[in-house]
């Protein structure tokens, strides 16, 4: 791992809103204080004030439900740190004949995480993805009742889910983008909905909203999707609703004046600075970063807000041909994506930067919320580090980073609690 330079060395040449100072790089953790309670009740609708005190203590645990990590030691660090928000809990990219099998583990272990603290969220995910493996899993009768079509006994299709030739997107030569505009991909995405709300998950992160949605301009398709599965959520989920979330680029979703979200989320948009060595900022307006951009209008709870809450997250793509270096371009972060990034600087500096990247947000855009990391898959081919865990080093986690104290000290000490 990168050894860093005292933080206190970063001085940035920016002038205007949105950039750092050293003040801001500078500040000291000082004791949590106590923490007074927080309203984190909802049943058939959220308001904006317990959304946000959710979001303000969200960590994303890619895949702790499907496997990955030590689920003990997760739940351990999450009671300890307070988090309520545990995002990207069910993660699975493709791989869509391990489905069933995932789902058993998940409704295995979600009554652990139940007992451990039963106000917790836990988000499952619907991807950007789909693969040939679909083909394997049968569509259920009542699937095809939901949308008033006839039961059929067959599997899903592959080839009905995917976007033309001409406009195809691939992930390789057996998995590609979805396109919400098609009756497959619809069902397909109501199943998986409806299975983690069966199985007690309130929250799902649909991914790259927009992405999937190049044929449905005006949101039509994706508004019938997200309508069916919050009608299914009132009559099944174990506090009547479901929130939904993706990744929107513009600002967010709306059809016919109503945003279809209920909350928006986007990676951090990382700015590396040249000097020091490994530095990086948070500034408005760097590529498309959603500060001052998160779409309002009447949410699916029924209020209303000139900007909708978001959260930020340290995102994962992939790594550059320059790991590492500066100059990389685009959105890579000397040369990584921005978990990677985060992973290779020290204990002090990772600390340092989420206490700056919370308060930036609350100065820059109160509506915006860090989500914290916590467990989330890394690419770095020069020391073959594999994932991120925010958790404490031991037995149970050897490869645990240890900034789960600066995550609950950050926590501990928010004047909003």
């Amino acid at each position: 791992m990168i050894r860093r330079f005292a933080f206190c060395a970063i001085a940035v040449a920016m002038a205007g809103r949105g950039t750092v100072n050293s003040s801001e790089l500078n500040r000291e953790s000082s004791p949590p204080a106590a923490a007074a309670r927080r309203s984190l009740s909802f049943d058939k609708t959220i308001s904006r004030q317990v959304l946000e005190n959710y979001l303000s203590r969200s960590i994303t645990m890619e895949g702790m439900l499907n496997g990955r990590g030590d689920l003990e030691d997760d739940l351990r660090m999450l009671k300890s740190t307070g988090a309520k928000f545990i995002g990207r809990s069910l993660c699975l990219w493709g791989g869509e004949a391990d489905l069933l099998r995932n789902l058993g583990r998940a409704k295995q272990e979600i009554p652990e995480v139940r007992a451990t603290d039963p106000e917790m969220i836990l988000q499952a995910c619907v991807f950007e993805i789909v693969s040939t493996q679909v083909e394997q899993v049968p569509v259920p009768d009542w699937t095809f009742a939901a949308f008033g079509l006839p039961v059929e006994k067959r599997n899903f299709r592959y080839a009905d889910m995917i976007y033309p030739p001409a406009q195809r997107r691939n992930w390789g030569p057996n998995a590609s983008v979805p396109d919400v505009s098609r009756s497959e991909t619809k069902l397909w995405f109501y199943f998986l909905a409806a299975s983690y709300i069966d199985l007690g998950f309130e929250a799902i992160h649909f991914g790259q909203v927009e992405l999937m949605g190049h044929n449905d301009p005006d949101r039509a398709h994706w508004a019938q999707v997200l309508s069916l599965v919050r009608t299914y959520a009132t009559q099944h989920a174990r506090r009547h609703m479901i929130l939904c979330d993706g990744h929107v680029p513009s600002g967010g979703l709306l059809h016919d004046g109503r945003l279809l979200l209920d909350f928006h989320s986007f990676p951090l948009r990382i700015m590396e600075v040249p000097d020091p060595p490994q530095a990086a900022v948070l500034k408005v307006g760097f590529s498309d970063s959603i500060y001052g951009r998160s779409r309002g209008g009447l949410t699916p709870s029924g209020w209303s807000c000139e900007h909708l809450p978001f959260l930020v997250e340290l995102d994962n793509w992939g790594v550059s041909q320059k790991p590492g270096q500066a100059g990389a371009g685009g959105i890579w972060v000397w040369g990584y994506d921005e978990i990677t990034w985060f992973a290779h600087q020290d204990t002090q500096y990772r600390e340092k930067w989420l206490r700056y990247a919370w308060d930036w947000l609350r100065l820059n855009d109160p509506n915006g919320h860090l989500e914290m990391p916590g467990s989330r898959t890394l690419r770095s081919p020069l020391d073959k580090l594999r994932w991120y865990y925010a958790n404490n080093p031991s037995q149970a986690v050897p490869g645990g980073f240890g900034d789960e104290k600066a995550i609950g000290s950050i926590w501990a000490e928010d004047p909003k609690n």
